[in-house]
């Protein structure tokens, strides 16, 4: 069976970025935290800072203890997502890129003479010596090579950092033997114990059961996958299909009273219609939820027809706002979420000539927010909160330059406008 995927796994994602535009951070222990806090946890460490038992999730001031010469650096989510967009081009220069997994994971699928392995070690090397010249040397690499896309992951959490691991068919089972459970994709927390309650407490004992059994197991056809992919057959997942997309927000302090949560609200469905713009979708539907500090909660939501305009979206909330209730005490959280999605080329056109210049409008709004950063142009309900609601990095959703502001320190390759940025609302 041939090598037919090459994965690549970014170590110590965020610290690395921050070590490589700040080059008195390369060295040494250092900790990113969403808010500079001793009470919040540590969203990423660096090499330095793990060899101190720091890790994702370690509270703050625990991680001080464990290493009192711990640098600190809150982070900038901004920052972390244009070195991404960056990065899949510099892999792309190399090899396909087949699908991107999270912010600092892609799997790419080889071809032809890349699949023999001394060949598919050489482009290893090519991606991260051209990653190094385009992007930076603090940005290292673990890659995983093997026959199918599961296995190329396993193998790119086998060796850390800077690792290179090779899966081939005649290696299997026994080269994942020395896993533990929870080191498969797919396997987490939960399933690890509902496999126990099967009676598998090994990756040997997972790799021994039969597809009847982990189909039971899954309870479905993800026991079919698994058992095909632990033994390198490759799976070609189906066609995902989004079916929302929504933005929520704690409110800070300054922030909690009505007028500022809906200006909060206004805000988060502007961000959500640029993202259905960018997906060429429409939404048919929007629901808005608040949370009181009295853990009180007003839920609603609109239907009407499908679209992906800013000015027919925020009418719709704004009648939702109007129905809402009296509340005795002040709103700590919001959030919206816009569904009933489809397609842009599948929904009747508008006969009203005023929504067919909304859409010019929405266009200009995107091109311009792309140029110059995000709230560089936006309606005005939303400006009391147009720098309240920062981008943020999910597994599943990875921000385009429609929707972050310019970084403070632009990745390498990409363009930057020297103009200074000035918000303007609408």
């Amino acid at each position: 069976m041939a090598l037919r995927f090459l994965f690549v796994d970014f170590n110590s994602y965020f610290a690395s970025v921050e070590q490589q535009v700040r080059p008195e951070l390369r060295g040494k222990p250092i900790a990113v935290v969403p808010v500079m806090t001793d009470t919040t946890c540590c969203i990423a460490a660096s090499y330095e800072a793990k060899r101190f038992g720091i890790k994702t999730g370690t509270l703050v001031r625990e991680a001080k203890q464990l290493c009192p010469e711990l640098r600190i650096v809150e982070a900038r989510p901004p920052l972390y997502i244009e070195f991404h967009h960056a990065l899949v081009t510099a892999v792309e220069s190399c090899v396909p890129v087949y699908r991107v997994l999270s912010i600092d994971e892609m799997g790419c699928e080889l071809m032809g003479s890349q699949q023999k392995r001394e060949n598919a070690e050489a482009l290893a090397r090519h991606i991260k010596e051209t990653i190094a010249h385009r992007i930076g040397t603090e940005l290292r690499s673990s890659i995983g090579i093997a026959p199918n896309l599961f296995l190329s992951k396993t193998a790119s959490d086998m060796q850390k950092p800077d690792g290179l691991v090779v899966i081939e068919t005649s290696d299997l089972p026994d080269c994942l033997y020395r896993l533990e459970l929870k080191d498969l994709s797919g396997v987490g927390r939960k399933m690890s114990v509902r496999l126990n309650r099967f009676g598998i407490y090994t990756v040997k004992d997972l790799c021994e059961a039969n597809k009847a059994m982990l189909k039971t197991v899954w309870r479905g056809i993800e026991g079919d996958r698994m058992y095909d992919n632990l033994r390198g057959k490759v799976i070609r997942s189906p066609e995902s299909h989004r079916a929302s997309i929504g933005h929520s927000h704690v409110l800070p302090p300054s922030l909690r009273n009505d007028d500022a949560a809906f200006s909060v609200l206004h805000r988060l469905v502007q961000k959500a219609a640029t993202r259905l713009r960018s997906y060429g979708l429409a939404a048919g539907a929007l629901h808005v939820s608040v949370n009181y500090k009295d853990r009180d909660r007003w839920r609603e939501e609109a239907h009407f027809n499908p679209t992906q305009d800013d000015v027919i979206l925020m009418r719709a909330l704004e009648m939702l706002w109007r129905s809402r209730g009296e509340h005795s005490s002040g709103p700590i959280a919001v959030g919206i979420t816009l569904f009933r999605l489809g397609k842009e080329q599948e929904n009747t056109l508008s006969l009203f000539e005023k929504e067919k210049n909304n859409a010019a409008l929405n266009k200009a709004l995107d091109k311009l927010n792309q140029r110059y950063g995000a709230n560089t142009i936006y309606f005005a309900g939303a400006y009391a909160a147009r720098e309240a609601t920062p981008a943020r990095i999910a597994f599943t959703h990875i921000p385009d330059a429609v929707e972050i502001g310019a970084s403070s320190e632009a990745a390498p390759g990409r363009k930057t406008n020297s103009r200074a940025k000035t918000s303007r609302p609408l």
